[in-house]
C-alpha cells in the first residue's frame, strides 16, 4: 500500500491531466450535466399472452389440443395453430374435411382424375368337355325280329355312314316285301299301291338301292343288314345275337367326336360380361402346355336353382380327337360390358364399402390446403381392378385412390359425414394435451347403435376377409371393416343386442389376435403362411 501511495506521489501530474481528460469527455457526451436515464425493459406482457392463448392441434387427429407447439402424441406429426385450421374450414362447405400438405404426405394420399373407358375384364371359367348333342345317333329298331349276326362287338369302336352294324330275320318284313312283289304286278293300274308299297319298306330305313334289289330278284330278303346313319364312336350296344326286339327298341348309340362342346360355368355376377361370340382361350388339365380357343356360341338363359350358374358353350374342333368327353378344362374370357363399352370407371380402392353403401372422398378443387368432401356413390359391375360408377360421380372429378381409410377416419373423429355415421356428429374434445384412448373414440349414433375401434392382428386380404366375416357373425353387428395398415377394426354394432367383447371374442376364435384377447395357438397354426402374423 505505501509502495501504491509513493508511485501516485511521484506521479502526480500524469493522474491529474488523465482526470481533467475524463471530465472533459463527460462533459461532451452529457452537456446539460444530466445523468443518463436508466433503460427501461421491454414489455412482453402483450405477446406472452397472445402466445399463451394460441391453442394447438394436430390436422389429422383435431381432438388432440394443447396450449404449447410440440408433436402429435397419436402419429407424432407438427402441431399447428387451431386458427389455421378454422381459417381454411371458413372458405369451404362445413361438412368437408381440410387437411395440411404435411398431413397429407404423412397419409400417403393418392388422388385420381375420373375418365371413362373401355370396362374390360378377365373371367375365369370352369368347366368340362361335353359331346355336341347333335352329333349324336339312336339306332333303333324299325320293326321287330330277331338278332343273327353282329358286326359291332364293343363300346367305342369306330365306324363310318353306312357300315354294316348288324343283320336282323324280321317276319314283319318279309311280309312287307311280298306285298311289294305283289304291287309292283300291278305297277301300270295301280300305281298309287305300288307307290305305298315303297314307302312303307323307305319308313323302315330301307335304301332305294335294296328296294330295287328286291324287285329285280322277284323274291323276299330274309336277312337284312341294320346300317350306321353316321359315322362316330359307338358309345352304346342294347343287343347281343340272338336278342328279340321290338319295334323301336334302342339297339345302338353312336357320337361323332370330331366337334364338341366346352360347356363353362358362369356366375351371376360374370354373366353382364358375357355375351354370344367372345373369344374365350382355354387350358385342359390332362393336356398341361397346350391352349386351346373357341367362341361363346350360346349362353343358358336359366340358372341353376342349386348351383346358382349357367352355362355357356363353345363348339370346338377336335378332327385329331385330343379332347376326351368329361375332360376338365379353365377358360379365361377378355370381355368388355356387354350393354355398353364406354363407361366411368373408378379404382377399387377409391371405394370404401360397409356391404349397404359405397362411399368416396372427392377432391374439391380450388382450395388453399387439400380438402375432401364424403359422396355416396353406386357401384355397376366389378371389371378387374376397377368399378363401373352407375351414379353419383361425374368425368373430371378427383377421388382419393389411397390413404381413403386415413380420410375417413380423420373425418369420424371431427363428427363430419363418414362412412360408418353418414349424418356426422359432434366430434368428441374432452382431451388433456392429445391424450387419447381407444374407448374415447367411440361415437353413439341412434337407435341404439354405436361406432368404435378395436386393434386386430393380421396380414393380407384372407386375413381381412376372415376378420370381417367372424365380425359379422355375431347377432348385432351392423358393419366391420379392417383396416390392414392401421390394424385395426372399425365397428359398428347394435350395443343392445352385443358388445365388443363378444365380437373380440368371435375374432380371436379364428386365429387373430385382438386388444383383449388371444387366439388359441391350435387355431392359429393352422392358418395359411401367409396370414401368420406372430414373429
Amino acid at each position: 500500500m505505501k509502495n501504491f501511495i509513493q508511485k501516485i506521489k511521484e506521479n502526480y501530474g500524469l493522474v491529474l491531466v488523465v482526470l481533467i481528460v475524463g471530465l472533459l469527455l463527460g462533459w461532451i457526451i452529457s452537456p446539460s450535466g444530466e445523468a443518463p436515464s436508466p433503460i427501461k425493459p421491454v414489455m412482453h406482457d402483450e405477446h406472452d399472452h397472445a402466445e399463451e392463448s394460441t391453442v394447438w392441434t394436430c390436422s389429422m387427429h383435431p381432438q388432440v389440443r394443447t396450449d404449447k407447439p410440440g408433436k402429435c402424441p397419436i402419429c407424432a406429426m407438427d402441431l399447428i395453430p387451431l386458427a389455421t385450421v378454422e381459417s381454411n374450414q371458413d372458405a369451404t362447405n362445413p361438412n368437408d374435411i381440410v387437411m395440411t400438405e404435411s398431413a397429407t404426405k404423412l397419409a400417403d394420399i393418392q388422388t385420381m382424375v375420373i375418365r371413362k373407358g373401355a370396362a374390360e375384364k378377365q373371367i375365369y371359367l370352369q368347366g368340362k368337355v361335353q359331346a355336341d348333342e347333335r352329333n349324336i345317333a339312336e339306332i333303333t329298331a324299325r320293326f321287330g325280329g330277331r338278332i343273327e349276326k353282329l358286326f359291332v362287338n364293343y363300346t367305342g369302336q369306330q365306324v363310318q355312314e353306312g357300315e354294316k352294324l348288324a343283320t336282323i330275320y324280321s317276319p314283319e318284313l318279309v311280309t312287307a316285301q311280298r306285298e311289294l312283289l305283289e304291287t309292283v304286278k300291278l305297277k301300270e293300274s295301280r300305281p298309287s299301291l305300288y307307290k305305298a308299297s315303297r314307302e312303307k319298306l323307305k319308313l323302315w330305313d330301307l335304301t332305294d338301292a335294296q328296294i330295287l334289289s328286291i324287285e329285280n330278284k322277284g323274291e323276299p330278303q330274309t336277312y337284312f343288314d341294320i346300317l350306321a346313319t353316321i359315322s362316330g364312336t359307338v358309345m352304346m350296344r342294347h343287343v347281343s345275337v340272338g336278342d328279340y326286339v321290338k319295334t323301336g327298341q334302342q339297339l345302338f348309340q353312336l357320337i361323332n367326336l370330331k366337334q364338341l362342346w366346352v360347356l363353362f360355368d358362369a356366375y351371376e355376377s360374370d354373366l353382364p360380361w358375357l355375351k354370344i361370340g367372345d373369344p374365350v382361350k382355354f387350358t385342359v388339365q390332362a393336356l398341361p402346355g397346350k391352349e386351346f380357343s373357341g367362341k361363346v356360341s350360346y349362353i343358358d338363359p336359366f340358372l341353376n336353382s342349386n348351383s346358382r350358374v349357367a352355362k355357356v358353350r363353345l363348339v370346338v374342333n377336335n378332327s385329331k380327337q385330343t379332347l376326351k368327353p368329361e375332360m376338365f378344362v379353365n377358360g379365361i374370357v377378355e370381355s368388355d360390358k356387354a350393354e355398353n363399352t364406354n363407361e366411368l370407371l373408378i379404382p377399387k380402392s377409391a371405394v370404401l364399402w360397409t356391404g349397404k353403401r359405397s362411399v368416396v372422398y372427392v377432391k374439391v378443387p380450388d382450395t388453399e390446403n387439400p380438402t375432401f368432401s364424403f359422396r355416396d356413390i353406386k357401384l355397376g359391375p366389378e371389371t378387374g381392378n376397377n368399378y363401373v360408377i352407375s351414379d353419383g360421380l361425374n368425368e373430371g372429378e378427383e377421388v382419393a385412390v389411397n390413404g381413403v381409410f386415413k380420410i375417413d377416419a380423420a373425418a369420424q373423429l371431427q363428427g363430419l359425414p363418414s362412412m360408418m355415421n353418414p349424418e356426422g356428429g359432434v366430434a368428441p374434445t374432452n382431451h388433456q394435451h392429445g391424450e387419447m384412448d381407444m374407448e374415447s373414440m367411440k361415437q353413439k349414433s341412434s337407435g341404439g347403435e354405436e361406432h368404435t375401434m378395436f386393434k386386430v392382428s393380421g396380414n393380407c386380404e384372407m386375413c381381412k376377409d376372415r376378420i370381417e366375416e367372424a365380425a359379422l357373425s355375431v347377432t348385432g353387428v351392423i358393419a366391420a371393416k379392417w383396416d390392414a395398415d392401421e390394424q385395426v377394426v372399425h365397428l359398428q354394432y347394435d350395443q343392445t343386442k352385443t358388445s365388443v367383447d363378444k365380437v373380440q371374442q368371435a375374432i380371436a376364435s379364428v386365429g387373430h389376435d385382438t386388444e383383449k384377447y388371444n387366439a388359441p395357438d391350435s387355431v392359429y397354426n393352422e392358418l395359411p403362411e401367409c396370414c401368420l402374423y406372430r414373429e
